[in-house]
């Protein structure tokens, strides 16, 4: 069984595709780290993430670098909607995806284009959102809690960004895929947006 899980930053996708696959005991996979990562080399190397060349070759970087607790940071964040623009990035990571996916007995894919590109055959397809001010708040307070100098302002400017970014990029834009179950988790607490994907991802498979 695969469950694709997409939207936009801090929508709350990836608690809810690790509360997923925790519940029904499948891999994860955040694909927005891989982003990340790309984001982050380009940045290690003194590339421009706007350009196409110096994006692709952060498609080089080294599986250690997946854990670099800096790709979490909001930069990082902004350098990867930057660098996900770019077809051949794009595709570089897409077979790691798709084998990920594919692997025996099913995996939990998070993202913004699993259920319209990595993996359209999923069983079960999320469309997770939220209005730009709930999630700048939740995004605030996670910055707060790491002593991050940033302001909400800052967060939704970049949040408003970001979401243009990808929207609007030719390839694989941030949409929902025509079959998806869309949970807009913006007066939802934690607990209740999982539930509400449980029940959303039981409905489309029968899976208990």
């Amino acid at each position: 069984m695969i469950i694709a899980v997409d939207g936009p930053t801090a929508s709350g996708k990836g608690t809810i595709a690790k509360a997923l696959a925790a519940h029904f005991g499948l891999p994860h996979l955040d694909t927005g780290l891989l982003y990340r990562a790309v984001g982050r080399q380009v940045f290690l190397d003194g590339g421009d993430p706007d350009n196409g060349g110096d994006a692709l070759a952060g498609c080089a970087f080294p599986d250690t670098l997946l854990n670099d607790p800096q790709l979490r940071d909001e930069e990082t964040g902004g350098l990867a909607s930057r660098v996900s623009v770019h077809p051949p990035v794009r595709q570089a990571l897409f077979d790691r995806q798709r084998k990920f996916a594919e692997q025996a007995g099913g995996a939990v894919l998070d993202g913004r284009d699993i259920g319209t590109v990595i993996a359209p055959e999923a069983e079960a397809k999320l469309f997770v959102t939220a209005s730009v001010e709930a999630r700048a708040q939740r995004r605030f307070l996670e910055m707060r809690e790491r002593g991050a100098g940033v302001t909400l302002l800052e967060i939704q400017d970049d949040l408003r960004r970001r979401d243009e970014r990808d929207r609007s990029r030719a390839v694989a834009p941030l949409v929902p895929a025509e079959d998806a179950m869309v949970i807009d988790t913006s007066a939802l607490d934690r607990d209740e947006a999982i539930s509400a994907a449980i029940e959303a991802v039981k409905q489309a498979t029968g899976a208990n």
